[in-house]
């Protein structure tokens, strides 16, 4: 029941069937409701001495925000982004907010610095989700505020709460053995995915969405198009024998080399494999190195082929850097493959992969 103060309109109590008292004021036109608190955190005058200040700044015009619950102005975010960042980007936001932010129905007025930390606190066994996490809500609010659904960001002058360390983790050639003969045993998918990975040096995102119709046999290549490539720009790359012998022993149940398990539509797969997280934990347990991340894989990868001699323009070339050599007038005129050298590159790393001996 709602019990009002008879001193300042709109301005009361609500007593909840559990016994719970929490103070409110209610204003404007559109009766928007916004909770003070709970008493006896917070005493009755403190109440009223807050609504008093709330009604002020109303009538002052120092303060206008919209009323929307959170879960609207999520979905109206979401929509902007679409229409201004890449999918990619869109759809981390949205991963990272039903994930983490579930405020659903709350007033996004009520949302407090206390109740946003919180969550993110709790991601600090992952210091790289949490910062994630962080940097989207920090982003979603600073939108709100701009669209004066809010008075100001919540998280307005914090830092991000894990230090953020540069990675320059690159695995030794026993260690690299060890993951690649581990790959090479372990099931599908996890097992081929991370194969590939080593042997190819892309990204996990771009091996883990191959299509089938992207792969010339033939010429054994395989040709990325531009949405499926972080940088956004076409990468075409060769394989090598081995890469073939995995390619030729996969299943192919649908258009993807990796689809998802879980999401099927009368039996087909409507997504690709993104069981990241579980499946390295699973995939590292018979592992006796150092913690690594699959990313580091490819850094190894150029790392190695640096060790080669490869040209850095075929390493660039063969990770799809618009940077370094390939970028401004040089990579607006480099009109050439370098097939040849990419191909021979490829074969004396998949060389150097089979010679690193077994220590077993």
């Amino acid at each position: 029941m709602d019990y009002w103060d008879q001193t300042l309109t709109g301005f009361g109590v609500r007593l909840s069937q559990g016994g719970t008292r929490s103070f409110f004021l209610i204003h404007g036109a559109n009766r928007h409701r916004i909770t003070i608190g709970r008493y006896p955190i917070i005493s009755l005058s403190d109440a009223r001495r807050e609504a008093k200040r709330l009604l002020a700044e109303f009538t002052l015009g120092k303060t206008r925000s919209v009323p929307i619950t959170f879960e609207d102005a999520k979905n109206r975010f979401l929509e902007e982004s679409e229409q201004r960042n890449r999918p990619r980007t869109t759809k981390d936001y949205q991963r990272l907010l039903d994930r983490h932010f579930r405020f659903d129905k709350t007033s996004l007025s009520e949302i407090t610095q206390h109740g946003i930390m919180t969550r993110i606190d709790r991601l600090g066994d992952t210091p790289s989700e949490q910062n994630h996490a962080f940097v989207t809500a920090r982003v979603f609010f600073r939108w709100a505020a701009r669209h004066r659904y809010i008075d100001r960001s919540p998280l307005e002058g914090l830092a991000l709460p894990a230090a953020s360390r540069p990675r320059d983790r690159i695995l030794t050639d026993a260690e690299l053995g060890a993951v690649y003969r581990h790959a090479r045993a372990y099931p599908y998918p996890y097992g081929p995915i991370v194969s590939l990975l080593i042997l190819t040096g892309q990204r996990r995102g771009e091996i883990a969405a191959l299509k089938w119709n992207w792969i010339n046999r033939e010429e054994k290549s395989i040709a990325l198009p531009s949405e499926a490539t972080r940088n956004g720009r076409a990468h075409v790359f060769p394989y090598g024998a081995t890469v073939a012998k995995i390619l030729d022993r996969l299943p192919e149940i649908g258009d993807h080399l990796f689809p998802a398990t879980r999401a099927h539509v009368r039996g087909q797969p409507t997504t690709i494999f993104n069981g990241w997280s579980k499946g390295k934990v699973a995939f590292d347990k018979a592992l006796r190195i150092e913690p690594y991340t699959l990313h580091d894989l490819r850094r190894t990868f150029s790392s190695g082929l640096a060790a080669l001699a490869a040209p850095i323009h075929v390493t660039e070339k063969l990770l799809n850097h618009a940077s370094g050599t390939r970028s401004g007038v040089a990579g607006i005129y480099d009109r050439h493959s370098h097939i040849d050298e990419l191909r021979d590159a490829l074969d004396r790393w998949e060389d150097h992969i089979h010679a690193i001996p077994n220590p077993r």
